[in-house]
């Protein structure tokens, strides 16, 4: 199921299928549908609210952003880089504001994508289609291969670390405060601005956004763009992701070299990723070492394909996704 018509006009038929099934997840559909109401109150009150609440909710966009890109993926699901125990604090914070579980539970889950990318045990498998990579995947129990590879991986780093622990325990109480009501509480006392309206627009209707400009990657960059470094994996090379989630849409190059801290082949002045320059810069004030780099695989990969294209082998054709097959077989009937 692809973005597309067709894909909207199915999700009846997919809820109906997995409410048979007993497969549907009845308290994150009513979490999440409870923050979408939070947030669209918070549209609604976006002219309420003083110049400086909204260049607040602005700025706590990329500072939550940091806290999954810079902190829960690249370096606590990746380990592609060190940190000093400040900047990890300051991280944990930051990921509690974005509030999408605690990093514990999003570095477990992520570390099961990339190593069943586009599987049944994929938490988030894109060959399901747009919207269950995006957020249907959190409106259903998940696929029991999900269940027993998360059992089977070994997650002693995250478990030894006491800021993670710190988190784990006290979640969701301390994001739930972090996301919503710290927003609210700075907005208030620094210029007086009033609490509801901190709340609703610099805590739910930021968090929304955020939300879905992270669920963009799971969705949108593994289904549409580029593949000039793996042209047989679904991640891809989408700028507009990027530009979403502050560097992350630069997919196909991620996929492709995990373990790159910069989750991109270039820098800020080609391909736009502040989250790589946010990390550069602490490493000038010696808050982070041990970056490491895909670029060396690149080049010897690259060297290996040009020597094959100049001999007459092709790059490899992958395999009609599921949508594209249900398509040709419409077409032939």
């Amino acid at each position: 199921m692809d973005l597309s018509l067709k894909m909207i006009c199915d999700i009846p038929k997919v809820i109906s299928h997995h409410y048979k099934e007993k497969a549907i997840n009845w308290p994150m559909i009513t979490y999440i549908s409870i923050v979408h109401a939070v947030g669209l109150a918070g549209l609604f009150r976006v002219m309420n609210c003083s110049a400086e609440t909204l260049i607040w909710a602005f700025i706590l966009w990329p500072i939550s952003g940091f806290g999954i890109t810079v902190g829960v993926h690249r370096l606590w699901s990746h380990r592609s880089y060190e940190a000093s125990f400040g900047l990890r604090f300051v991280l944990m914070l930051c990921n509690s504001i974005a509030n999408q579980g605690s990093i514990f539970h999003w570095a477990r889950d992520h570390r099961v994508h990339h190593k069943f990318s586009e599987t049944d045990a994929d938490p988030h498998n894109a060959t399901r289609g747009f919207f269950f990579a995006h957020m249907g995947w959190l409106f259903v129990k998940k696929h029991p291969d999900v269940v027993k590879v998360g059992r089977e991986l070994d997650f002693t780093d995250l478990l030894e670390d006491s800021l993670v622990m710190f988190q784990k325990k006290c979640d969701p109480w301390f994001a739930l405060y972090m996301c919503f009501v710290f927003p609210a509480q700075i907005a208030s006392h620094f210029w007086g601005e009033e609490f509801w309206n901190g709340f609703f627009v610099a805590g739910g209707l930021r968090y929304i956004c955020v939300l879905h400009f992270t669920w963009l990657v799971n969705s949108a960059a593994h289904l549409f763009g580029d593949h000039p470094y793996d042209v047989m994996s679904y991640p891809s090379e989408n700028p507009f992701v990027s530009l979403c989630s502050v560097g992350e849409g630069w997919h196909n190059w991620h996929h492709k070299y995990p373990f790159d801290y910069a989750a991109s082949e270039f820098g800020i002045s080609s391909q736009f990723n502040p989250s790589k320059l946010f990390i550069d810069t602490m490493a000038l004030f010696g808050q982070v070492w041990d970056r490491k780099r895909g670029t060396a695989a690149w080049a010897m990969g690259r060297a290996r394909r040009e020597r094959d294209m100049a001999n007459g082998i092709p790059l490899p054709k992958p395999a009609p996704r599921p949508w594209e097959v249900s398509k040709q077989k419409a077409k032939a009937q």
